[in-house]
């Protein structure tokens, strides 16, 4: 280690010393396990993750569960520090590439600039959709004298909290396409490795003949499922006697779960830092794709069929996902989730409901940190049943 680049050096003990990768556990392995390796190390594989980190010894080339570790810790890196604080060289984890690396400071300026620009306007759009849809809703229960439904075991926390709350809503980024004989965008495009405008600067640096036509919009989208999930949520929690505000999943760092209880409303994919918050302590792991969720102690792959089978009137089987925990800081997690849009439309009703099945009763009412898993029928984006396939505390 001492041979190793003292910014690098420096940085990795930076890191430790903040608790990003906590102070023990799966990720602070992962991190320890890259940076014993060095910035110039050939990237490990999967399997060597999977076997010294995870502790799977007879894992598959292609383990999940590595990725997995992976995604979060990379996240996670790019969270500590796209928040401006931290200045000079910083530690990354290349897309792709399973070795920590050190950019410089004249390298970490040179891309700062596309970081940081119109920030403003890429979030404000969706921000203002999302509490126009809740204002919205809540009008539609409470106007006329009718009163809000009350809240069961899962959500009286949440308004009984002296925190405030804040619904994090679950949005994506898009960015634009130019012809290359003209410089108006062409189209529009979400890609699920492009996050923000910091992945995309990245994006452009790495691969030109790519990304190099392509230009950050300063826009993100909301499904329309997380309108129908509002609808069903928001007359409860607006019960809550401390004040209740809505952001996008791209607005919330690190203040936003130091100060407020979260409720999550919207799709897996779109959770954001809620992802790494959620699945590090889970029963659940996402999978190659975020139409997977894998149960961890089975091996079990819980599968949308949502997207193949969208277009005929054939059913289908999407899942939708209820949890709720506590942060070490003292914040209380709520999570309303699909992996699809009927998963979504599906489970929110479900986790509002007056009458909850007796094991999610039990643990949300003795206040135990659990997560449960349904299978939503669907047909052409309609969800017409649904089946309660796990219930769990949560490690």
């Amino acid at each position: 280690m001492n041979a190793f680049d003292p910014g690098f050096m420096s940085e990795v003990e930076r890191v430790r010393a903040s608790g990003l990768v906590g102070r023990s556990g799966r990720l602070r392995e992962l991190f320890d396990f890259l940076a014993a390796r060095g910035p110039e190390a050939d990237p490990a594989s999967q399997a060597e993750i999977a076997e010294t980190v995870v502790g799977q010894a007879a894992a598959e080339p292609d383990d999940a569960t590595a990725r997995v570790y992976v995604h979060r810790l990379r996240k996670r890196l790019e969270q500590f520090y796209d928040d401006g604080r931290h200045t000079g060289g910083r530690l990354v984890l290349p897309s792709g590439t399973y070795a920590l690396r050190f950019e410089d400071e004249a390298r970490a300026k040179a891309i700062m600039p596309l970081r940081v620009s119109r920030l403003r306007v890429a979030i404000l759009p969706v921000l203002g959709l999302a509490a126009i849809v809740g204002a919205f809703f809540i009008g539609l229960q409470v106007s006329g004298g009718v009163a809000p439904a009350p809240a069961n075991a899962i959500w009286r926390p949440f308004i009984q909290s002296d925190r405030p709350t804040v619904v994090v809503v679950g949005d994506y980024y898009i960015f634009g396409q130019t012809k290359r004989d003209r410089p108006e965008v062409d189209r529009m495009i979400h890609d699920f490795s492009i996050t923000s405008k910091t992945d995309l600067a990245r994006a452009q640096e790495a691969d030109p003949q790519r990304y190099g036509d392509t230009e950050d919009m300063g826009l993100t989208y909301l499904p329309v499922s997380s309108a129908y999930a509002l609808r069903a949520l928001m007359p409860v929690i607006s019960q809550a006697r401390q004040p209740v505000t809505i952001m996008p999943a791209s607005q919330v760092d690190s203040d936003t779960l130091r100060n407020h209880n979260v409720i999550y409303v919207g799709l897996i994919s779109g959770m954001g830092m809620i992802q790494d918050v959620n699945f590090t302590d889970s029963n659940f792991a996402v999978g190659d794709s975020y139409d997977d969720l894998i149960d961890m102690a089975s091996g079990k792959h819980y599968t949308s069929g949502e997207a193949l089978a969208l277009p005929t009137a054939q059913y289908y089987d999407d899942y939708g996902y209820i949890a709720r925990f506590r942060q070490p800081g003292g914040a209380l997690i709520g999570i309303v989730a699909g992996l699809r849009d009927t998963g979504l439309r599906g489970v929110a009703p479900i986790a509002v409901s007056a009458s909850l099945p007796d094991k999610i009763q039990q643990l949300a009412a003795g206040n135990k940190p659990f997560e449960a898993l349904y299978d939503i029928t669907g047909q052409q984006g309609a969800d017409l049943g649904k089946k309660l396939e796990e219930v769990r505390p949560r490690p």
